[in-house]
Formats: C-alpha cells, structure tokens, sequence
C-alpha cells in the first residue's frame, strides 16, 4: 500500500468523526498505542492554541486550499478567509480568519437544537445530526466562521481536525503553512510554545471588544 492510500485510510471525515466520536467508538493513536475517543479525551483535557503570526503570513492561501481539500467542501468553499490588510505605515500584511471557539460563543446560545456544542478539549463543534440548518448560528458569530452546505442543508465550520489533533497531530492548516505562521500545541503545558507566547502578551484575541473570548484562536499582530 502507498503512502497516498495508508493516509486516505486513516483520515476521518468530519461527519464520521462526529457520528462515531460522540459514541466513544472511534480508535485513536495516541501516544503510541489505541484508545478510544473517550480514553484520548481523558488524557487531552487541557485547552489547545492555534497561533497565528501575522508578521510570517504570506497570504499564499496554502491553508485555506488544505482546510478545502481536508474537509472535502463544495466549490471553493474553506472554513478559512484571508483578508488583505494594511499597516498604519500603508505597508500590506494578511489575516486569516475562520473558527475561534469562543468561550461564550454567541453560535452555542442562539442555536434551538443544542447542535453547537463545546468538545471537552475547548473546540466548538456542530453535530450534523441535529442541526437544522435555520442559519442563527451565521447571524450570531461576529466572526463570519460559519460556512451553509446547501446539499447537507448544515450550518458548518472549522472543527480543528479534531480527530488528528486527539491522535497527537495538528490541523491541516497548520500542516500546509510553509512560512511556519501557524502555531499549534497546548495550553495546559507551561512550557509549550503556544503558552508562553499568550502569556507573554505578543498573542492575543481577535476583536476582543466582541466579548466571546475567543479560546483557541490567538494572533501576533503586525510589529509585535
């Protein structure tokens, strides 16, 4: 077998993902050996970090074609929008935007079916199977995250490759930014990367006058 078939086989869809993770059936390689979600989601409590570096992001749009493709989406559909920005000295930079699992997300309240949820590891998923597509969750996030599957009829969204993330990975964004502006890794590590750059302050929330307090999603602004 290729490498190309070896990963097809082991990459999940985020429908499969859901479907089977929510019943703790789906087996993970964790840390080297098999365990089931609900193992992997024992040891994996702590809250991730995905970093954005504004000051390295080239704008190539890697990450919005890998978030594409990962997530086989219609079109040109991506979970990640990159908008075209400028410095106060009128000089080009980029900034990505997409989920940023909010702590209070507006997205969770509004939604009448409960089908927008927080996983135990601080990501803000959408269960296909009770989400009826009424699109509140679009109107409510600040953010404009949210992406309607108008075949699937379902109000969709960045999910953090949360079946590669609990098997020790990252997510494909992360995976397919070659400037190295992406960083991911954990909160509940001191030590990690992530960490100190939150807790140094060169890392901070998008937009935090919106009040969600975003939890995962974290930017270097340009110059800092």
């Amino acid at each position: 077998m290729n490498d190309t078939n070896k990963k097809s086989r082991s990459v999940l869809s985020r429908k499969q993902f859901l479907k089977a993770g929510l019943a703790g059936t789906i087996l993970i390689a964790a840390g080297g050996k098999l365990m089931t979600l609900d193992q992997a989601l024992a040891e994996a409590r702590g809250k991730y970090a995905l970093i954005i570096d504004l000051n390295k992001c080239t704008g190539c749009r890697a990450c919005e074609l890998a978030c594409h493709q990962r997530n086989e989406l219609p079109g040109d559909m991506s979970y990640i929008r990159i908008y075209p920005k400028q410095k106060p000295d009128g000089s080009p930079y980029f900034l990505p935007v997409q989920c940023q699992h909010c702590v209070k997300a507006p997205c969770e309240s509004v939604c009448p079916t409960g089908a927008t949820y927080h996983h135990e590891s601080g990501a803000v998923l959408v269960n296909d199977k009770t989400c009826v597509g009424c699109r509140y969750c679009m109107v409510a996030c600040p953010y404009d995250a949210r992406r309607y599957d108008e075949e699937k009829g379902i109000a969709e969204k960045c999910w953090l490759c949360l079946d590669w993330v609990l098997g020790g990975g990252v997510p494909a964004c992360v995976q397919a930014c070659a400037p190295g502006a992406r960083l991911f890794g954990r909160l509940d590590d001191p030590d990690s990367e992530v960490s100190q750059l939150i807790a140094s302050g060169r890392a901070k929330p998008l937009h935090p006058e919106f009040g969600t307090e975003p939890g995962i999603l974290f930017y270097i602004f340009p110059g800092e």
